[in-house]
């Protein structure tokens, strides 16, 4: 892995702005309302860490209460030590317990069928609702031999069991796995095999774009090379044929029949395991990533409560379009939003079926206030087209968000004017499943923020830039993004390998963890996100980062989506390959022209240097379900050559053979 130390950054951003006046007006209460008020709560965070977190876990139900707020000797962090918990309580009983039972916790859309004349399949259930749900199955559990300390795999559409199964393991003191449904049958038997899970829970199938994908049928093949699953729990959603095993599988609903109602919370230790998250790399096995209960509860909801400035009892409806197998489901679609007591919002399908305006239509329908999605997202919103989000009334609309990569100034501008109205505050987040909760943000109300810039990092964590000896460096010049003290939702290991947490996120600078991310601070202390550190070119002996020039590549009126990556170069060495998706307005219009105004434009925007080597033009970019852009596999094709990498992610494969083909 390369270290960016001297990473040029020569892309600039001049526009500002301020906290949006109709975002206070509308909201009675705002949290962190203006600068000073988060400097002086950043800096008790950083001088009394202790003080200020046992303060935020004072929201919270302790069944015991800690005898210390950390225990810290790098790189193991032990936080609120002593005390017990359950996190499925203070999502549910304790808005419950206040009287509030009836509200609702999860409002969820299923994806419309076009036989639908207009009709949609919702449910809306009520923390009562969830307590019963979630009770019955934790039983069902229970009598499939399930206890506390197990791994449950989850394999499952985007339904409301989800969110239940996982507060159903999380009640009876079983940790979960939760498998994205796009992954195929040997990404679940090496999570499976690696989590050592005997059961596990599925569907049989999910709904996508009028089609399903054969959930149940991927977990018989990933079975089929196992040893140790014990039970199979299928939900019947889609009604597609599937095989049974009668020995080995059990109807959801059948487990669930004749369960009670109740099911007493386990006591856990705040360090006890909560979930199991897998991410995978270019390279080696997938790595299980370990969060534990008590710091990651009290992280997601502080977190969530002050990013998005949540407030119960103000119609607040929270809608993050994420998938619940990747952390960003996790922390804000569940464990995050319910103990904030605002209703979340989960859909099953895709954004663009059956029309491009289905987000837009679920914002008008369901009064959603806060929206919460990724920058890939918001480029396929544009260049679908503007006449999409004009159909609809998006007035309900509060706080945008942004995650999962760098957004491009001009799709933040797109996203400020088309979507917010230009008075919704966007906040950029940037965190890592690693980091379980955003790291740095912007805060509505009290940040000024720049496109392009997820400005200053949130309460409790020490960012910084540095070089490979842990030196701060000065601003505007690129280097290794870390954090040098704990914060509660930090991962607590690499599942069954301490080693390869240690070589993967302490190694690079001794005593800090290293984010994989190349960055820079500008003047003002904000912090830019300049691509992972694989993904930094050097040309000519120039270190450049990514996303800067796919920045500058966006910026044009021509260009929604680009993907930049590092090609072999016989002069440079190294040579700028540049993958462009076009806009509506210039489809079809490829050729030399279009391809030297774009190499123009990037000069203009940053200099000779970053000038592209290659423009190809393409009607989508390879990219994980998750929406992410798998550079790994343009860097191969941009090479001319064939690729090896692990492809189980990819979410259309066509892509590859067309994009290996000259374009037109």
């Amino acid at each position: 892995m390369s270290t960016p130390q001297a990473i040029e950054s020569l892309l600039t951003e001049t526009r500002v702005f301020e906290p949006s006046q109709a975002f206070r007006a509308r909201s009675k209460t705002v949290h962190c309302p203006d600068m000073a008020t988060y400097r002086a709560l950043y800096q008790r965070s950083m001088q009394d860490p202790a003080g200020f977190w046992a303060e935020m876990a004072s929201h919270y139900s302790w069944s015991k209460p800690w005898s210390k707020v950390l225990e810290w000797e790098c790189p193991d962090a032990k936080w609120f030590v002593g005390a017990t918990t359950n996190i499925s309580v203070n999502c549910i009983d304790r808005q419950i317990d206040a009287g509030l039972g009836d509200q609702v916790a999860i409002i969820w859309e299923g994806e419309p069928s076009t036989n639908d004349a207009g009709g949609h399949e919702v449910r809306r259930l009520t923390y009562a609702d969830l307590k019963r749900e979630v009770c019955t199955f934790a039983n069902g559990l229970k009598s499939l031999g399930v206890k506390r300390g197990d791994v449950v795999t989850l394999y499952m559409g985007m339904v409301p069991e989800l969110a239940i199964a996982m507060l159903a393991c999380a009640r009876i003191g079983a940790a979960h796995s939760v498998i994205f449904g796009g992954f195929a049958a040997s990404a679940i038997v090496d999570r499976v095999q690696d989590a050592n899970s005997s059961v596990i829970v599925t569907c049989d199938g999910a709904w996508r774009r009028g089609q399903v994908v054969p959930l149940k049928a991927n977990v018989d093949e990933a079975v089929s090379r196992l040893t140790g699953v014990r039970h199979v729990v299928c939900l019947h959603r889609c009604g597609n044929d599937i095989k049974w095993n009668g020995g080995r599988d059990i109807c959801w609903h059948d487990l669930v029949k004749g369960q009670s109602h109740e099911c007493a919370p386990e006591a856990m230790d705040s360090e006890d395991l909560l979930f199991l998250l897998y991410t995978s790399g270019s390279t080696g096995k997938p790595k299980g990533i370990r969060h534990t209960i008590g710091g990651y509860m009290v992280f997601t909801a502080t977190t969530a409560r002050y990013t998005f400035n949540l407030v119960p009892g103000e119609n607040q409806v929270f809608f993050c379009t994420a998938d619940i197998g990747w952390v960003t489901g996790h922390s804000y679609v569940v464990y995050g939003i319910l103990p904030n007591r605002v209703p979340t919002v989960m859909y099953e399908g895709a954004p663009n079926f059956p029309k491009e305006d289905r987000f837009w239509e679920m914002v008008e329908r369901h009064k959603i206030t806060h929206f919460y999605t990724a920058p890939t997202a918001i480029r396929a919103f544009m260049k679908w087209g503007d006449e999409h989000p004009k159909k609809h009334d998006l007035s309900s609309l509060i706080v945008l968000g942004t995650v999962g990569e760098p957004i491009n100034p001009e799709a933040w501008i797109w996203y400020h004017e088309k979507i917010g109205s230009s008075h919704c505050p966007i906040v950029d987040t940037m965190w890592q499943t690693e980091t379980g909760g955003h790291i740095i943000t912007p805060l509505p109300g009290c940040t000024p923020t720049v496109p392009g810039s997820c400005t200053l990092p949130f309460f409790g964590i020490d960012a910084a830039i540095v070089n490979e000896q842990g030196e701060e460096l000065p601003p505007n010049q690129g280097g290794l993004l870390v954090i040098r003290k704990p914060w509660p939702a930090m991962l607590r290991g690499i599942h069954g390998d301490r080693a390869r947490y240690i070589e993967t996120y302490w190694s690079k600078v001794p005593g800090m963890y290293v984010a994989g991310d190349g960055a820079r601070r500008d003047e003002r202390g904000y912090f830019w996100i300049m691509g992972r550190i694989d993904d930094v070119i050097n040309v000519s002996g120039h270190r450049l980062g990514t996303m800067e020039v796919e920045s500058a590549l966006v910026s044009h009126d021509a260009v929604v989506e680009a993907a930049v990556v590092g090609m072999p170069h016989e002069i440079k060495g190294t040579g700028i390959a540049a993958f462009v998706t076009l806009a509506p307005t210039h489809q079809g219009v490829t050729g030399d022209a279009l391809r030297k105004a774009l190499c123009e434009h990037v000069t203009k925007e940053i200099g000779a240097i970053a000038r592209p080597d290659m423009i190809r033009f393409t009607g989508a970019l390879p990219k994980t379900r998750s929406g992410k852009i798998m550079r790994r596999l343009l860097r191969d094709i941009a090479a001319g050559k064939e690729s090896s990498q692990d492809t189980t992610t990819l979410e259309d494969f066509s892509l590859l053979a067309k994009l290996r083909e000259t374009d037109e």
